[in-house]
């Protein structure tokens, strides 16, 4: 489905526009005939599953692309008129910026981790105007509280890493917009972030689009932060456009079969119905547990910061406890405290009967196989060097399990989480994301542990990948019966999973009970800030309808 901009209409034209791998132009085609616009004042919202060409169009849009690998064989980019396949690597350079910016996915690698903040938003003014260095200066104090940043003159002069996760996406969105560019373009600028941070960046690119007239194409595969914040939709799949209209429409009529899916796919803030409880033993304690950081100065101040303040959680086998909170409220904190990853300033933690928080690291070996942990990134978190096989029996070969043996258990965890057989002889770059997040369960679960912990596993992916892994971890823990502690910011995949939730806020735990219960009638005026905050909580997805259309009928 193509869709037709009237000439002069829009800030940006993509007409037909194909790219393939390499540079021949009958070279395989990863983006295929796409058109779209984005007008003055408008947010245009690109949606579809990883590998469906979003993010390949933004970048070439900017004339980003990695050189000799992908390359535009066909269609037109017009920029304010201006046609971008076809300029020069100089004007591209002009254009960056001045006349379009773009915001990316994760602030870390995008800033220079030695260069203070001010230095790193002034080079582009330095670049790109002929302001004196006071004038400077000035703008980007004044973008700065545009954006909303507290202290601005301490942050001007720090290093990217003395900054939150919200405040480094400020930075991010404040340095593209120093130049009042026509076009933004925001890569997935909200994933990573909570619920209450991602939803004051959303309402500042709302703010900031309407004081300045940018047009803005944002790129998500969340259809809740589409919900919020979409004037039309472009949904996208295999580098083809599958379907494109008003926000309304797409929302409660969508025409083709895979946007349907795409919108069934988003978790539900309603909480599953409640699983019975019973009289399995508790696996896992936390008992008032504490962790104080302390920081020295270079005069030897020292400074403490409490990451965890008297945490008691307790967790029987075959339950799933939710630790649910903004970033920096302590929830990967205590995870990290209760795997021994980090010790404990205070407090207690017994697994499977065994007090393990005072344990050295001799003897709290023998119980590293009780408890094991998935990690948010699977891109990260597995060894690109070794096979799938033996990634997975690594564990129980430490453990003096015979490699033979090894390799077998790990072809049974392959069937288990739903993957091929030849999947053992394989490396972990030529699986998706959501199948290396697979093979990093399979992992998990070599060792035959009581307790899995989850730090935020599904939040890097795609709502319809998200959706099956929630399924395997449910259906792993209906079969093996391992008790799952799940740390996440998303209040709606802890609503599809968690039987329990404890909500915490500065390193305490701020209320605990039923997920139906704390999602449902919340206690505290903090966690129903974190509901109030979650994106899209206005509609019922899989229904194609407001929530206040479905709670009538």
């Amino acid at each position: 489905m193509n869709e037709q901009a009237t000439s002069g209409s829009a800030v940006l034209e993509i007409n037909d526009l194909a790219v393939g791998l390499g540079g021949a132009a009958r070279s395989q085609r990863v983006i295929d005939g796409i058109s779209l616009h984005v007008r003055e004042r408008e947010t245009l919202c690109v949606v579809g599953e990883s590998g469906s060409g979003k993010s390949v169009t933004a970048l070439t849009v900017m004339g980003l692309l990695p050189k000799r690998v992908l390359t535009p064989v066909g269609g037109s980019v017009r920029l304010a008129g201006e046609e971008l396949l076809s300029a020069s690597s100089k004007r591209l350079r002009q254009l960056r910026a001045t006349t379009m910016a773009m915001i990316f996915q994760e602030p870390m690698t995008a800033l220079n981790p030695v260069v203070p903040i001010g230095r790193q938003i002034d080079e582009v003014l330095r670049v790109h105007t002929d302001l004196d260095a006071r004038a400077r200066r000035q703008r980007i104090l004044q973008m700065m509280e545009q954006v909303r940043l507290p202290e601005i003159e301490r942050i001007f002069a720090s290093y990217p890493h003395r900054l939150s996760g919200g405040q480094r996406q400020r930075i991010m969105i404040a340095m593209a917009l120093v130049l009042k560019p026509k076009l933004l373009i925001a890569d997935e600028p909200t994933t990573a972030l909570d619920v209450t941070t991602q939803k004051q960046i959303l309402t500042l690119i709302r703010d900031l689009q309407r004081d300045h007239g940018t047009a803005v194409l944002f790129i998500t595969h969340d259809m809740g932060v589409v919900a919020e914040i979409a004037d039309r939709v472009a949904v996208m799949r295999n580098g083809k456009l599958v379907e494109t209209g008003p926000l309304d429409t797409i929302l409660r009529a969508p025409t083709m079969e895979y946007t349907r899916n795409l919108l069934s796919s988003v978790p539900s803030l309603v909480p599953r119905p409640p699983r019975p409880r019973t009289d399995e033993p508790v696996v896992l304690e936390a008992n008032e547990l504490g962790k104080i950081y302390r920081e020295h100065s270079f005069f030897g101040h020292a400074r403490e910061v409490a990451a965890a303040q008297d945490v008691t959680l307790t967790l029987r086998k075959g339950r799933t406890l939710g630790i649910v909170g903004e970033s920096g409220s302590g929830k990967s904190t205590v995870a990290r405290c209760i795997l021994r990853l980090i010790d404990p300033t205070s407090g207690r933690v017994r697994l499977a009967g065994h007090e393990i928080s005072n344990l050295s690291r001799r003897l709290l070996r023998s119980h590293r196989r009780r408890i094991q942990i998935i990690f948010q990134d699977p891109y990260r978190s597995l060894n690109p060097r070794i096979t799938v096989g033996e990634t997975i029996a690594e564990g129980p070969v430490n453990f003096g399990v015979p490699h033979a043996d090894a390799l077998a258990k790990s072809r049974e965890l392959l069937e288990l989480v739903g993957l091929p057989p030849d999947a053992i002889s394989r490396f972990p770059h030529q699986f998706s994301g959501g199948q290396r997040q697979r093979i990093a369960i399979a992992r998990a679960l070599a060792l035959d542990p009581d307790v899995l912990v989850a730090d935020e596993a599904v939040s890097a992916l795609d709502v319809s990948v998200q959706a099956q892994v929630l399924d395997l971890l449910d259906e792993i823990q209906t079969r093996l019966g391992v008790a799952l502690l799940f740390i996440t910011h998303d209040l709606r995949v802890a609503a599809q999973i968690c039987d329990d939730v404890a909500v915490m806020q500065h390193g305490r735990v701020v209320e605990h009970g039923s997920a139906a219960q704390v999602l449902t009638s919340p206690q505290q005026a903090y966690t129903r800030s974190l509901i109030d905050a979650a994106p899209g909580r206005g509609w019922d997805f899989a229904n194609f309808r407001p929530v206040e259309t479905a709670a009538m009928s």
